[in-house]
């Protein structure tokens, strides 16, 4: 990912980065699989009626044709394809046709690249893999499930060893019964504005207010007031009553938060945070709404955000509410390689190169192989018969720790060293019994000291 992409937001990686992103990958689907959740893999295409009608992000994205289509132009939107830009969309379509076969609360994982026509920039990308983790209740969802959701992200995240991070959580019923409380009814507005805090300051989040939905200094104050309570326990609550606005939406909303918080700080202190200028600007969000932040790197934004929703699908007759969170995985993959925060012990799989000692020896080689991988210990052949340190270099370049010799003895039957080319260590070995260390045996991925 270091190096010019030829396409500008669609990035390659090395091998030996490749192996990160894996790590990352392979984490995720533990971590998501030991809490219960199911994988599923959704088509990449949807149809644009279908991916618009969340919103009007037209602009972002990608429509699909064959090159030779001549009334590609003149499709309803219901004929025309595109790729799809986040998981949620084709999700919701998964549920309302699946309905039928599926156990609900479903708990579904899914891990697959997406397409959006962004700008490119630190951390934007126009072609990049999410991890969605989401449950989906049928009619309705208990609130419990916002609490486990906060919790699989911070075991999730905290494998991964990338340093310090901040999952940061608000509740829409709360700040939206506040703002009510407070005579400001426009409560979408209001989230839009708070929600553009952090890009654009105080100052000019309150003349927002004032200009656009006619707010008044005391409504814009309290509302900033609001915006500025951050706790990392539940002590929130008593800041929230503090400010004297009552509502039941507020209680309601207050109430679900700390629950979240509690739990989270009780499970994972340090790693939790209630903030209440989280606003998430999208309207389907209509509970807990969660985003975070590497420590350190917060200009990079969230790497994982989401939220409850109410209505997450409906066909007419059931209404699907849900909570679900999406993590960014080639935003966080491309931190953590270009800041060095994890690196693999190695550059490829092989534990073990077989050494050549002439081109007579390779089938011997080869059956060393198929001995050591029905094991599973994963090692390469040498294509040529080079000089030794030849082929000691190139399995140095390459980062394997053991090199294998075959020889023939006096009486015709074979020798077998391995060398570990750290210490120079050589040894007597035989194919069927000899393994690496528990260490040796795969690559690990590192974090940083």
């Amino acid at each position: 990912m270091a190096r010019k992409a030829s396409l500008s937001g669609f990035p390659e990686l090395l091998p030996e980065e490749r192996l990160v992103e894996n790590h990352v990958l392979d984490t995720l689907r533990e971590t998501f699989e030991l809490h219960g959740f199911s994988n599923i893999e959704t088509r990449s295409v949807e149809t644009k009626e279908q991916l618009l009608r969340k919103g009007e992000i037209d602009k972002e994205v990608y429509g699909i044709s064959r090159l030779l289509d001549e009334n590609s132009t003149t499709k309803s939107e219901k004929e025309q394809l595109a790729l799809h830009f986040d998981l949620t969309v084709p999700f919701a379509r998964y549920v309302v046709e699946n309905a039928g076969y599926l156990n609900f609360p479903f708990m579904r994982y899914q891990m697959q690249k997406v397409w959006r026509g962004e700008r490119p920039q630190d951390g934007r990308f126009r072609e990049f893999t999410q991890a969605d983790v989401d449950v989906v209740g049928d009619g309705a969802l208990p609130f419990r499930y916002d609490v486990e959701l906060a919790l699989v992200v911070i075991e999730s995240l905290r494998k991964l060893e990338i340093g310090d991070f901040k999952l940061r959580v608000n509740n829409r019923k709360l700040s939206e019964g506040f703002y009510r409380g407070i005579g400001l009814d426009d409560t979408a507005g209001v989230l839009r504005s708070i929600d553009k805090l952090e890009k654009i300051g105080p100052d000019a989040v309150a003349q927002l207010l004032k200009d656009e939905l006619g707010a008044s200094d005391e409504q814009a104050q309290a509302a900033l007031n609001l915006a500025q309570i951050c706790t990392e326990d539940t002590s929130f609550v008593n800041e929230v009553k503090k400010l004297g606005v009552e509502h039941a939406l507020l209680e309601e909303g207050l109430r679900e938060l700390e629950e979240v918080v509690g739990q989270a700080a009780k499970r994972a202190p340090g790693n939790i945070v209630a903030d209440l200028s989280i606003a998430r600007g999208l309207d389907y969000y209509t509970g807990t709404v969660y985003e975070t932040v590497l420590v350190g790197h917060e200009k990079l934004g969230s790497i994982c955000s989401g939220g409850r929703y109410e209505s997450l699908a409906s066909n007419g007759k059931r209404n699907f509410p849900g909570v679900g969170l999406s993590i960014g995985v080639t935003r966080l993959v491309s931190r953590i390689i270009s800041q060095k925060m994890a690196e693999p012990t190695r550059k490829v799989p092989s534990a073990v190169l077989i050494a050549l000692t002439s081109d007579q020896t390779w089938s011997d080689a080869q059956d060393v192989a198929d001995s050591l991988r029905q094991r599973g210990i994963a090692c390469e052949v040498s294509a040529t018969a080079a000089k030794f340190g030849k082929q000691i270099k190139f399995a140095e370049k390459r980062g394997i720790p053991f090199v294998w010799f075959v020889s023939t003895k006096e009486d015709g039957s074979l020798k077998h060293e391995v060398k570990d080319i750290r210490s120079g260590e050589q040894i007597e070995a035989d194919p069927q019994h000899w393994a690496p260390s528990t260490e040796d045996l795969h690559v690990r991925i590192e974090a940083a000291q």
